[in-house]
């Protein structure tokens, strides 16, 4: 999608396989997260699901995190869409969003994780996502306006995003 210019002109697919219309999040404050079951940084899907609930209960319409599963690292995420949607609920209590299996480097990236890596470039303006759970803020007017490396933890992330919340 050459013409796109905000995160909400995407329609990665859903769990299901279906469209999700990122236009439908607009006004919304966007953490995504490139997710794996079978990695390192995989509990930080508690942290995710506690970040998620703490920041919707002063925030209840304002913010969403979606987690965009991905099997490019090590292939860390090999289940299918299903498989990892059940993962994430048994194990973590999931309740975020988690959309359809991607790639987010390489000729098959999906176009929103393109985007992304172009509008917010990693360390030294490098255009890749290095591993899972990198993780993009999106703000109320779908720009990129934070990026963070696997290593940093959700619970770091909280402050970061009520300033951008405060933004209207």
């Amino acid at each position: 999608m050459a013409s796109a210019t905000t995160f909400f002109d995407f329609k990665p697919n859903d769990k299901k396989g279906n469209e999700y219309s990122l236009a439908e999040l607009k006004g919304k404050v966007v953490l995504v997260v490139n997710t794996a079951s079978k990695c390192g940084f995989t509990p930080q899907f508690a942290g995710l699901e506690k970040l998620y609930q703490d920041v919707k209960a002063t925030h209840p319409n304002d913010f969403v995190i979606l987690g965009f599963p991905c099997n490019q690292f090590n292939s860390q995420d090999p289940g299918t869409d299903a498989e990892i949607q059940e993962f994430c609920q048994i194990n973590y209590g999931v309740t975020f969003p988690v959309l359809g299996k991607v790639d987010v480097n390489g000729n098959n990236a999906a176009p929103v994780f393109e985007w992304m890596k172009k509008e917010k470039p990693g360390l030294m303006g490098l255009k890749v996502v290095k591993w899972n759970f990198e993780k993009f803020l999106i703000g109320r007017d779908g720009k990129v306006k934070q990026r963070w490396a696997s290593t940093s933890k959700p619970e770091t992330l909280k402050e970061t995003i009520e300033k951008e919340l405060a933004v209207k």
